[in-house]
């Protein structure tokens, strides 16, 4: 038997991939106490033996990926492989060109010795940026930002490597990924 989705064949392997588009006040955990977690957004039996590959904050949205499969979550998440991610930045204040220049040749964030890797930065708006990154250092955004004198009011993860998050999906919701998907991934 062959199962589609718009025409794309979909994953009938033993392994299990889903993408999610995780709203604000979800934690990008398995399990939490005190907050939701995105396995508390699928059905129990869905989210059976998934795990996270690239957490995103409580308060970031965007695209998560959900799998069973160790090795292709590693070939996203390990630092080795600098997988590229992209997210929507909104700002507290405009970008200057300095801020750009900096960030897309490396900024030194507080507490870690060796600066970051260079960036690419497109303005979308006065304060709206996409910001891709090749690594995927703790809280980097924000502390890349908070480094050249700003702040982040938003941030959204529109895409990790080739997969993109799916404009139909609403915050909350999920689909299992394609073939062609889970093969775009490493």
């Amino acid at each position: 038997a062959r199962v589609t989705l718009d025409g794309q064949a979909l994953s009938l392997t033993g392994e299990r991939y889903l993408m999610l588009h995780k709203p604000t006040g979800v934690v990008s955990a398995t399990t939490d106490s005190d907050h939701p977690t995105v396995l508390d957004l699928l059905p129990a039996a869905t989210g059976q033996g998934l795990h996270i590959a690239g957490r995103l904050d409580i308060d970031t949205t965007g695209l998560v990926l959900l799998t069973t499969d160790g090795q292709w979550s590693h070939r996203i998440t390990s630092p080795r492989v600098h997988c590229p991610k992209t997210y929507r930045v909104t700002l507290s204040d405009a970008l200057s060109d300095e801020a750009v220049r900096q960030i897309e040749q490396g900024v030194t964030l507080k507490n870690d010795a060796s600066p970051t890797r260079p960036a690419s930065i497109r303005r979308l708006g006065d304060r709206d940026i996409e910001l891709t990154l090749s690594e995927g250092r703790y809280h980097q955004v924000k502390r890349m930002m908070a480094a050249v004198g700003n702040h982040v009011t938003a941030l959204h993860r529109q895409s990790i490597g080739a997969l993109t998050l799916d404009p139909a999906l609403g915050p909350g919701e999920f689909r299992e990924l394609t073939e062609t998907e889970i093969s775009s991934v490493g």
